[in-house]
């Protein structure tokens, strides 16, 4: 109330002084602000968790015993790298063995081949050499695959976890070796209500910070809308994908969300301006001549301090923030500030000309 009365005496003052030489009655002070064009982003927030593009977890497929660990805590590895031996002396010697018999079976098969070739040797004869070479090759594949059940190598790029056996330890089927994560892009998920269903789709901007990187943000696109909407909680998951070049973001931290939906351009002026009037809204807009023109607006959306104008005003029109007590249309006016936003309403009022006595 203070600060009212005394822009109110302020203005009134001011334009006493200013306009006294001029005329007996002086004209009106006031302080405007130009209707500007800003582009906005409606928003959602939310809360959501982070998970690796990819994530394993490494078992074993047989009961061993561990013979070599070729990665330690923490390890960054590549695609196919080798990172745990179990004991295959049996299966080296069942391998050898194997090796042997397909290099005999496939040389009894290219003698018998060229023996029939002349006559010699049986059409039945050739038939069994080759299903013996046959059966010495499937016997080695076999072989083969259980060598490599034996040999734990990562199924793609990414850091290890914590390993939790050491050289010696026997495994069984299921026993956890260490876990495996894709980190160079995050997965990050939030619910929103599915109120906001219609404008969600993949590609809108996502803008994700957390406590733990105080000071950093992350921006993203959503990659894709779930398909169900929670019958409990009526919202509906919604998966982005962030890009992790730093190694910054780790799987399971929690995420301040920010959706931001299609940017649009829109005219903004200070709320002050309104003058509601039942459920309709006035602004005093100054003419080009310094004159009051009384118009009617529909508005859109609020900001703090601002609201958008949807209709009844163009952009840079000049608009009466304050002074317009008892102001008629068509009446002359002196424009003593323009509001710019930069200022505070106190700061507006020392810089008039006398403002530094109130």
């Amino acid at each position: 109330m203070r600060t009212a009365t005394a822009l109110c005496s302020l203005l009134a003052g001011v334009a006493m002084l200013c306009g006294a030489a001029e005329a007996v009655d002086p004209l009106p002070g006031v302080i405007v602000a130009r209707a500007r064009q800003i582009v906005l982003a409606d928003t959602v927030e939310a809360l959501g968790t982070l998970t690796a593009n990819e994530s394993v977890a490494l078992t074993a497929t047989v009961t061993e015993t561990v013979r070599v660990i070729h990665f330690d805590d923490g390890d960054r590895v590549e695609r196919g790298q080798l990172l745990v031996e179990m004991s295959s002396r049996e299966e080296h010697a069942q391998l050898a063995e194997a090796r042997a018999t397909v290099s005999e079976a496939h040389g009894q098969y290219q003698r018998t081949k060229s023996l029939a070739a002349k006559g010699i040797a049986t059409r039945a004869l050739l038939d069994e050499r080759q299903r013996q070479w046959e059966t010495a090759r499937a016997r080695l594949a076999a072989i083969e695959s259980r060598l490599a059940d034996r040999l734990i190598k990562a199924p793609f790029a990414g850091v290890v976890g914590l390993r939790d056996l050491s050289v010696g330890a026997l495994v069984e089927p299921g026993d956890l070796i260490t876990t495996l994560d894709d980190d160079s892009a995050v997965k990050l998920e939030f619910p929103v209500a599915a109120t906001r269903l219609a404008v969600l789709r993949p590609g809108l901007k996502v803008l994700a910070s957390s406590r733990a990187l105080a000071g950093r943000s992350f921006t993203g696109t959503v990659k894709a809308v779930n398909s169900r909407i929670d019958p409990v909680t009526r919202s509906v998951r919604v998966r982005a994908m962030l890009p992790n070049p730093g190694h910054l973001l780790k799987p399971g931290m929690l995420m301040h969300v920010v959706l931001q939906q299609a940017p649009r351009t829109a005219l903004l002026i200070p709320e002050e301006a309104l003058l509601p009037l039942g459920e309709r809204q006035f602004v005093f807009v100054v003419t080009a001549d310094n004159k009051v023109d009384k118009r009617q607006v529909r508005i859109g959306e609020r900001r703090p301090g601002l609201v958008e104008v949807v209709e009844g005003l163009a952009a840079d029109e000049q608009v009466i923030t304050h002074g317009h007590t008892q102001l008629r249309p068509g009446q002359g006016v002196q424009i003593l500030a323009i509001d710019d936003g930069s200022r505070s309403l106190p700061e507006l009022l020392r810089s008039l000309p006398g403002g530094s006595r109130q």
